[in-house]
């Protein structure tokens, strides 16, 4: 049976569940209120995949638009390129990085900086890698349809959001390592 008040050791952070389950949810570090913001958006990336999904999945007959220019998401999302790797449905393979995202984001203390300055750093480096190829796939939505999928814009734009936001706390876990070489 589970004790409540028992200690969990995940990397190297020693924290009660209780503690870490407050610290989410109450907790008001800089870089904790950053990190929820970047959870909230990428949250944000994937509910949008997820509609997505739906239309390449054959869940739903159609991806709705409002009535702007150059916006299909239907066109853009049924295309050949949207089925090209690992023979799985693009936004499929989004929500699963999305989901990495997100770990990366909840992992580890508010102290986490101090105690595990890789995590930021990880979280700052596949935030980056989540812009890159959200630009990468907007971009050739025009190029190669000359239309846009308005539920994939919404998730690049929520991932280009996210990228001022974990900067400080990676700066910071760099600042951390640079000084733990020092001594």
């Amino acid at each position: 049976m589970y004790d409540h008040r028992s200690q969990v050791r995940l990397m190297g952070a020693t924290m009660t569940p209780a503690e870490r389950s407050t610290q989410w949810r109450t907790g008001a570090g800089k870089d904790l209120v950053r990190r929820r913001q970047v959870a909230g958006l990428t949250l944000a990336a994937i509910g949008s995949l997820g509609v997505v999904s739906l239309y390449q999945l054959g869940l739903i007959d159609h991806l709705p638009d409002p009535p702007i220019p150059r916006l299909d998401s239907d066109r853009v999302d049924a295309a050949d390129e949207a089925y090209a790797i690992l023979a799985t449905p693009d936004a499929v393979l989004g929500i699963g990085s999305y989901a990495i995202t997100l770990g990366l984001v909840a992992m580890g203390s508010e102290e986490r900086t101090a105690t595990r300055p890789w995590l930021p750093i990880a979280l700052a480096l596949k935030v980056g890698l989540d812009a890159l190829i959200a630009a990468k796939l907007t971009r050739e939505q025009w190029t190669i349809h000359r239309a846009f999928c308005m539920w994939c814009l919404l998730a690049a734009g929520a991932t280009f959001a996210s990228v001022p936001l974990v900067v400080p706390e990676a700066r910071c876990a760099l600042r951390s390592l640079s000084q733990g070489q020092r001594r």
